[in-house]
This record gives C-alpha cells, sequence and structure tokens, in this order.
C-alpha cells in the first residue's frame, strides 16, 4: 500500500485504551493500562493496514479556535481520569520507537489535523485511512478517504457512513448540526433526534434548506428549529472539521515527514523494562522489530496476551445440539463439571414475557453448544422441542448442587421461570464481579471481554440488525445464532476465570459479592417475579382527576398571560414572559434566547403568578403521563 496514508486519532485511542483494559501496573504500581493498549492498538494496526505513510495525531495542550467561538465548547466534559494523565508522556514516549511519527499542533484539534492531512493526500493521489472512534470524521469519506474502527471492525466508506447515519458523508455536518453533540457540548435543535434530522434533510435537501423552510415546519420540534436559527451557523462552524490547517512547522510534506518507520528494538525494550511489559520483552526478544506488530493484539480474537500474560490463545469450537444424542451427551457433561456457563436467547429483553428461543452451555474455554428451540423462518432445520428439552434439563437446571455461572442471571432465572423451570445452583455471575472489583467500568459483555480478554464478540446488531430492518433473534439462522449464543457462554466463562482472582484477592470484596451482591440477586428475582400490587382503578380515578385539574390550570394560566397558548412551547412562553408580561430575566440559552427551564420557573414563581401555575402544571403533567396513566399499562398478570 505505497499509496496510502495512515492515521490515527491518538486522542481517542487514548481514552478508549485506558477504559478497555484492567487497571494494569508496573511494578512500582505505575498504571499502565492506557499504554499496554495504544501499544497493542498501534502494532497491530500496521500489520493489519500496511501503508507507506504514517501518522498518530494528538491534541496539543491549550485551547483551540473553537473555545474562542464558543467558550462552552466542551465544558461538559469531564477533567482526564488521573490514572489516564500520568500516562500521557509515557504514550508518546511509546510511540515514535514503534515508528509512527507524532502529530500535535496548536490551537487545533487532532481532528482538523486529520482532515488537512486527507485532503492534502487526496490532492496527491493518495488514499487515506484513519483509525477512529469519532462520529465527526465521518464528514471526511470519500472515494478517497475511509474511516476504521479497531475497537468495533468497522469499516466506513461512503456506502458505510450512508448505512450507518442515513446521510451520505456530504451531508454528515448538516445531519450533526441538527441534533447537535452532547460530548462536545454543541447545542442542536431541542427535540430534533435523528429521525428528525433524516426527515428534514430528506425533504429539504441540506441544512440551509431546512433554515430556508423552517417557517413551514410545523409542531413543537418546528418551533425549537425557529429558535434555533440564529444559532446554527455557529453549530455548523464548530462540527466542521478544518481541512487548511497551517503545517507548515510540522510536516514538510507527506512523503518526507511521515514515512513509517521500523520499530526502534533497543528504545523500546528500554520502555517494556522500565514499565514492566514482561510478555512485549519477550516476544522482543524473540521476534522481529522491523515495524511489523508481534502476534498478540488487543483485538485478535484470540486474545491479548500483552494484557493478560499467561491467558491461552483459544479459538472457539461451538457445536449445534439439534438431536437427543447430542443434547444426552451435553447433559452429561454439565452434569459433570465442576462449574457450567449457561445463557438464554429469547424473543425480548422484557423478562416477564419474553420467550425462550435456545440455550447456550459451556463447560470449557474455548468450546460450547448452542441448543435452537423455537427459531422460526421459511426452511428452519428440524429443532428438538423446547418443553421435552426443558423437562429433559429440569433434574440438572433445578438442582441446587451444580453449580451455575452466567452474565446477569437474573434475566435467565426469569426466562426460565417463564416456562416453569426454576433455575438453581447459582454460584457465580460476571456482572456482579464486575461490579464489584471495577464498578466505575462498563458491565456489558462485550467490553468485558475487551477490557479482560482483548477479545471482539461478535456484536448483537450483526446479527439481527437494527431499527426497521431489525429481526427477532427467532428467525435468525441456526448456524449464525450458534456462533453467536455459544460464543456468548463461552466468553462467560472465560471471563469468569479471569475476574473471579481480582475478587478473591481482596477479603473485603469476596464477602460484598459472596455474602451480599450474589444472595441479594436471588431476592431481588422474587421480588420482580412477585411484582407490585396495582390498584388499576383507582389509579384510572386519579388520573380523571389530574386530567381535571390540568384543564383548570391551563385555564389559569390564559387568564393570567391574557390569552391562549402553548404551555409546552418554550418559546411562546418565552414571548409571554419577557415580551408581554417584562419579567426578568434570570438566565440564557446557548443560542442567547432567555431560559424557561426549571430554575428558572422555580425562581420566578417566587414572585409571579404564571410562572407558579406552569410549575404545578408540568408537575401534574408529569405525575399523569409517567404514573397514573402508564402504571396500568405495565400491568403483566
Amino acid at each position: 500500500m505505497q499509496n496510502t496514508l495512515l492515521l490515527v486519532d491518538g486522542s481517542s485511542y487514548l481514552y478508549r485504551a485506558y477504559h478497555a483494559l484492567p487497571d494494569l501496573r508496573s511494578p512500582d504500581g505505575f498504571p499502565t493500562g492506557a499504554m499496554h493498549g495504544m501499544v497493542n492498538m498501534l502494532r497491530r494496526l500496521r500489520a493489519d493496514y500496511p501503508a507507506a505513510y504514517i501518522a498518530c495525531v494528538f491534541d496539543a495542550k491549550g485551547k483551540t479556535f473553537r473555545d474562542d467561538m464558543y467558550p462552552e465548547y466542551k465544558a461538559t466534559r469531564a477533567s482526564m481520569p488521573e490514572d489516564l494523565g500520568k500516562q500521557i508522556a509515557p504514550i508518546h514516549e511509546a510511540v515514535r520507537p514503534l515508528g509512527w511519527p507524532i502529530l500535535m499542533v496548536e490551537g487545533v484539534e487532532a481532528d482538523d489535523v486529520i482532515g488537512t492531512l486527507a485532503v492534502q493526500a487526496a490532492a496527491k493521489g493518495m488514499n487515506t485511512i484513519v483509525s477512529t472512534g469519532d462520529k465527526d470524521l465521518a464528514q471526511l469519506v470519500n472515494d478517497k478517504v475511509m474511516l476504521i474502527n479497531t475497537m468495533s471492525n468497522e469499516k466506513l466508506d461512503e456506502a458505510g457512513v450512508l448505512a450507518k447515519f442515513g446521510v451520505a458523508p456530504n451531508r454528515i455536518i448538516d445531519y450533526l448540526t441538527l441534533i447537535g453533540d452532547t460530548v462536545d457540548n454543541v447545542p442542536g435543535v431541542s427535540k430534533c433526534g435523528p429521525k428528525t434530522a433524516l426527515k428534514w434533510l430528506a425533504l429539504h435537501g441540506s441544512l440551509d434548506g431546512v433554515m430556508e423552510n423552517a417557517h413551514s415546519i410545523g409542531g413543537a420540534v418546528g418551533e425549537n428549529l425557529r429558535t434555533a436559527l440564529e444559532w446554527l451557523p455557529k453549530g455548523r462552524e464548530l462540527i466542521t472539521v478544518k481541512t487548511d490547517c497551517d503545517l507548515v512547522n510540522h510536516v514538510v510534506s507527506i512523503e518526507e515527514s511521515l514515512v513509517g518507520r521500523p520499530e526502534d528494538k533497543e528504545a523500546l525494550r528500554d520502555f517494556f523494562q522500565r514499565y514492566g511489559f514482561k510478555t512485549m520483552l519477550r516476544e522482543l526478544s524473540q521476534g522481529p522489530g522491523v515495524g511489523a506488530p508481534a502476534p498478540s493484539a488487543l483485538n485478535s480474537p484470540e486474545g491479548a496476551q500483552d494484557t493478560l500474560p499467561g491467558m491461552p490463545i483459544i479459538k472457539g469450537d461451538y457445536e449445534l445440539v439439534t438431536t437427543w444424542e447430542q443434547l444426552d451427551k451435553w447433559l452429561a457433561l454439565v452434569d459433570a463439571a465442576e462449574l457450567t456457563s449457561v445463557d438464554t436467547e429469547t424473543t425480548s429483553l422484557e423478562p416477564m414475557t419474553a420467550q425462550m428461543v435456545g440455550i447456550s452451555l459451556s463447560v470449557e474455554a474455548g468450546k460450547g453448544a448452542y441448543i435452537p428451540l423455537a427459531h422460526r423462518y421459511a426452511g428452519v432445520p428440524e429443532q428438538l422441542p423446547r418443553e421435552e428439552v426443558l423437562e429433559r434439563m429440569r433434574s440438572w437446571l433445578e438442582n441446587p448442587a451444580k453449580p451455575k455461572l452466567g452474565q446477569n442471571l437474573k434475566y435467565d432465572m426469569h426466562i426460565f421461570n417463564n416456562h416453569g423451570v426454576m433455575l438453581q445452583g447459582i454460584v457465580h455471575d460476571t456482572l456482579l464481579q464486575s461490579y464489584v472489583f471495577e464498578s466505575h467500568k462498563p458491565h456489558d459483555m462485550d467490553t468485558m471481554a475487551m477490557r479482560h480478554l482483548g477479545y471482539t464478540t461478535i456484536p448483537f446488531v450483526d446479527v439481527c440488525g437494527k431499527g426497521a430492518n431489525m429481526i427477532c433473534f427467532d428467525q435468525v439462522e441456526l448456524e449464525r445464532a450458534k456462533e453467536y449464543a455459544a460464543e456468548d457462554s463461552d466468553i462467560t466463562l472465560r471471563l469468569h476465570q479471569t475476574m473471579l482472582p481480582h475478587v478473591l484477592e481482596n477479603a473485603g470484596l469476596t464477602h460484598i459479592y459472596e455474602k451480599i451482591e450474589l444472595p441479594t440477586q436471588i431476592v431481588l428475582q422474587k421480588i420482580e417475579r412477585n411484582g407490585v400490587l396495582i390498584d388499576v382503578e383507582k389509579l384510572d380515578k386519579q388520573s380523571r382527576e389530574l386530567g381535571a385539574r390540568l384543564m383548570e390550570l391551563e385555564q389559569q394560566a390564559y387568564e393570567l398571560a391574557g390569552g391562549q397558548f402553548n404551555l409546552g412551547s418554550p418559546k411562546q412562553i418565552g414571548e409571554i414572559f419577557f415580551g408581554k408580561l417584562q419579567l426578568p430575566v434570570i438566565k440564557k440559552t446557548a443560542t442567547g434566547a432567555p431560559s424557561t427551564d426549571e430554575e428558572v420557573l422555580q425562581k420566578l414563581a417566587e414572585d409571579y403568578p404564571l410562572p407558579k401555575v406552569l410549575l404545578e402544571h408540568r408537575g401534574m403533567a408529569k405525575l399523569k403521563s409517567t404514573y397514573t396513566d402508564k402504571l396500568p399499562k405495565m400491568v403483566n398478570q
């Protein structure tokens, strides 16, 4: 790939590496998790996407032009975790001997440098691959620029952007301007979500077209659009990636400054020794250090030896159980096993009503089985009958002496209950293990698999799709279902083997896990199963009473305002408060308009009657819509 430029969004990589890995430490206690992740990801990236020209781009210290444009830009972001901050300098130190040029340009963001280099590369006829998890960079995609996400294995070319976002790359800026960017604290149009933005862009062609036709867009969101018209040009400017940065002091030319270099073995050896990277040291001595990474990579399906020394390299070997002989074989295996990982596939996430589609089992890392029970699609192969299978498995499922493991087994207990089976013998749950020893990290299985095993699991959306095209799991073909479901049980077992030692090494955590979390899970499931008694008739009566009171409050508000208005419209309320009634402005929104939020209403209600009426109306409306109207609809028996 001599004519390719490979760019890494280094600032994005930092956070992803930090959050993906456990709290690794050097022998002297220095945090090294993000450092491990960065080294692994950069080495693997060069192996998967060999390119003649490469660069790792980081945000420079200090403010950028966007901060000058909008002081609230990124103001809501939490400060960098202390342990990650300690690793920034060592990470920069490690990137260069890995053969990567580093770029940090003051006054702009890493995204802007990447955008500028991509444009320069295209002008030279080069292709550019950008490794990032940042959706903003989708605006750069064209026939010469592609995005890749090494955490999800996602690749976004022009067709990929359209499939993911619903708009072509040349409309990403318009799309993001309308919906806003909560991560960077860039407001969009209030209450305008992706569906509304896509509808507007489809009707009017562009953001400019939407703005020109704002007068014709009805409803509350149309009002919000008109309120945001003055802000949207600035929002668009904040979201637009700059592609004409002055890089003269940093890059002579792509060909001269961004050539990928071989790894500097001596510099890396010194770095690995200082920070206790034992496995990488060993690999460095055994393998070539010429820019090709060692085989242990963070996102390798075989596992990440660098992050978890000693973890075996395992590929999943899974069996589809469709005969009684196969089922009996697996029943013998689980009956004799010291611990069995069990999981269910279902028709929905609603535990009280979901129906079982299949069961997966694993008793050994790397091996598993899926028992399909209720898949239904044209041409589906014959499956074992669900009720007969459950009856044959009952003696094991309900035996408290047969140890079982799972990920959030409280849900699976409900699913078995839905079919008359009382799952017993639960001795471990990886969800609870993660809660106990890493409460600040995500606890979903996919994230934990990456964090602890370096393993990228099969995403649910790859199996069932999403949005309007999503199918129920019972529509998934058996072979595909087997790979997904059996992997769940297998990875749960591997996670247990990796995470339980973290719990057991601390007596306090062990007590919390064994004496509090596990027993409480059983109690909570019973409480959920028993449910809460609801008096539907009384709630219905209260709902009618609240409705009558809301009508009274509306009439009071109309009288106080001197005319009818939409009590749910911030724009109309603002016009009445600050235009017609000349009430004092307490604070303003990001667009500069006087705010009418809850805090403002409470302050104004101290001295003025209309805000007080509106506050009561909002409270009553919330009570009615959330409780008296909604609770009766949640009754399932």
